[in-house]
């Protein structure tokens, strides 16, 4: 892979292209990675690219190695794998819930304890998940009750 930057005034903001073959899952990745410092993601839907704001975005969850965006409407599929999502979009309001699954806190719409230390979530779709025992430390400190 070839990277190349170049610096010249008449640019009034970045601009990035990429020339390839063919948009491959690598090129898909960098894209998807790219967006999000656009605060945008990319996800597929009906053999269709979408560009999901992350805002809108109320949880990721990833099943069979692959991950999914889940917004109030639709359902994206995104070449990511979850880490990378967690990582991207910690300063966003997303954390690790589960094994598989990322919440974004901005769109939950209340939480209870549940057994065993765990907490039920009710997101604002109605949709209720699970943040596991192991990851209730972190919604904890998002709450500001430890800290």
């Amino acid at each position: 892979m070839k990277i190349q930057v170049i610096e010249d005034e008449k640019y009034p903001e970045p601009e990035i292209v990429i020339n390839c073959r063919k948009a491959d899952n690598d090129v898909s990745r960098i894209l998807a990675m790219l967006r999000i410092f656009d605060h945008k993601l990319t996800g597929t839907r009906e053999n269709q690219t979408y560009f999901i704001d992350v805002l809108k975005i109320l949880y990721i969850e990833t099943v069979d190695k692959k991950s999914f965006l889940y917004t109030t409407d639709f359902v994206y599929e995104t070449p990511l794998k979850l880490y990378e999502l967690e990582e991207r979009l910690e300063s966003s309001g997303f954390f690790r819930a589960g094994k598989s699954t990322v919440i974004n806190f901005n769109q939950i719409q209340s939480l209870k304890p549940d057994l065993y230390g765990r907490f039920q979530v009710t997101l604002n779709n109605g949709e209720k998940l699970f943040v596991s025992r192991q990851y209730a430390v972190t919604i904890k400190k998002m709450l500001g009750v430890i800290k």
